[in-house]
């Protein structure tokens, strides 16, 4: 039964390559809109790191389950 709280663990801690991505593709978007519009980086910019702080969120909430389930089986 252990073993299946440590693979439910493993299967939490994958929210963190969603982030991951999400990350990468919000950064990709920010740098074409301000090399395309530059006087507007103050928006985007703000807009980016509200979207960057969600796909966080989300990565540190499957971290937090799978300590919670890895703690659980222990």
């Amino acid at each position: 039964m252990e073993i299946l709280f440590l693979i439910g663990a493993g299967i939490a801690v994958i929210a963190g390559i969603g982030a991951g991505i999400g990350i990468g593709l919000a950064t990709s978007g920010t740098a074409q809109a301000v090399s395309r519009n530059p006087e507007a980086s103050g928006k985007i910019m703000t807009v980016f790191f509200l979207g960057v702080a969600l796909a966080e969120a989300t990565a540190i909430y499957g971290f937090v389950i799978a300590i919670l389930i890895f703690t659980k089986a222990g």
